[in-house]
């Protein structure tokens, strides 16, 4: 799939959310009818009409990701080791490490510990969901291998379908939190399985009936801004259902992003160096280095809403991580450009 640069919408992702903060708490705060409403519409603690624009998000990207390229993974499986080991043995455990730190030692007399413990369950689940869509973005700013890029992401989200429950359950069990195992999974089913089948059945109908060429240049092409609008009403949503903690706790937006911008450099300097000392091309250990480093947020968000709920602080963790994301991997982008000559 030929990647495309990074549009006007990504590039100002965070303008656009911290736009969305101010209407939703506008919304929260003097028209609270409306997140009310919104709260009626609910099924098994999920909200339905957060839940469709999550399904937005999300089946977009998984149209973009051809499975069929895994059959690609023996001809260089060493930039794949790199991006399973960093997504799935470290990211997702020194997300959790490094939170509690933070919340738990350096702000501990900032935060209560109920609201650290919820701080670090939004982490958690940002740190165990590797970035699926942004990605082909960061790889095509880096000069990546598109073919290579597409096995690693494919291969990420086949793994996620079996790693993310039990690793989301083990941590935040660890931070103190029960979490019925299947109401965990529904929500993997809800906002990974089904979108995944959508995205894949949806791509082999179009590519059967006009072609590879029309699907990734025409077809493809219609959805481009599906995904961020989608992920921008549902922050409007959300930050109304948060209107009053933030209004009342505003320094905490920067608390929570201290620890995941860290987290993100520490990923990628984990990623990106291992994959020197393993003598990987620069375009395929840059989009390694990227996955490891972003997240896949559309999901974390979703799984936070149907575990804690649209107003609840582990949601609020969640999306401070959309919030911060696009600006640090924009500079882990020139950084990783800049030092292209080391391999």
């Amino acid at each position: 799939m030929e990647n495309k640069g990074i549009g006007f919408f990504e590039k100002y992702l965070s303008v656009w959310v911290l736009l969305c903060m101010v209407i939703g708490i506008f919304i929260g705060k003097y028209i609270p009818e409306i997140p009310l409403f919104l709260g009626r519409f609910e099924y098994a603690n999920v909200s339905i009409p957060i839940a469709i624009l999550i399904w937005l998000m999300i089946y977009p990207m998984m149209m973009k990701v051809d499975f069929q390229s895994i059959r690609n993974v023996t001809k260089n499986p060493k930039g794949l080791f790199v991006t399973w080991v960093v997504n799935w043995l470290i990211k997702p455990f020194s997300m959790y490490i490094v939170a509690s730190f933070f919340f738990f030692v350096v702000f501990q007399g900032v935060i209560s510990n109920e609201l650290a413990v919820n701080y670090l369950a939004g982490a958690v689940l940002l740190g165990a969901a590797p970035c699926t869509a942004m990605v082909f973005v960061w790889s095509h700013l880096t000069n990546g291998d598109p073919a290579y890029t597409v096995v690693q992401v494919a291969s990420n989200d086949l793994i996620i379908l079996v790693a993310f429950t039990p690793i989301v359950a083990f941590l935040l069990g660890m931070s103190g939190i029960v979490i019925p195992f299947d109401t965990l999974l529904l929500s993997v089913v809800l906002f990974v399985v089904v979108p995944l089948i959508g995205g894949v059945l949806t791509r082999i109908f179009v590519v059967k009936k006009k072609g590879t060429v029309y699907f990734e240049q025409t077809f493809l092409s219609k959805f481009d801004h599906v995904t961020i609008i989608g992920l921008l009403i549902t922050l409007v949503c959300l930050f109304a259902f948060q209107a009053d903690v933030i209004l009342e706790n505003p320094i905490h937006i920067l608390l929570i992003a201290i620890p995941l911008i860290i987290q993100t450099c520490f990923i990628f300097i984990v990623a990106y160096m291992g994959s020197k000392l393993l003598g990987l091309p620069h375009n395929i250990s840059a989009p390694a280095a990227m996955i490891g480093a972003s997240n896949f947020f559309e999901l974390a968000v979703a799984v936070a809403i149907s575990l804690f709920g649209a107003s609840s602080p582990v949601a609020l963790a969640t999306i401070v991580g959309v919030l911060v994301e696009v600006p640090v991997m924009l500079f882990l982008v020139r950084m990783t450009n800049k030092t292209k000559h080391w391999f």
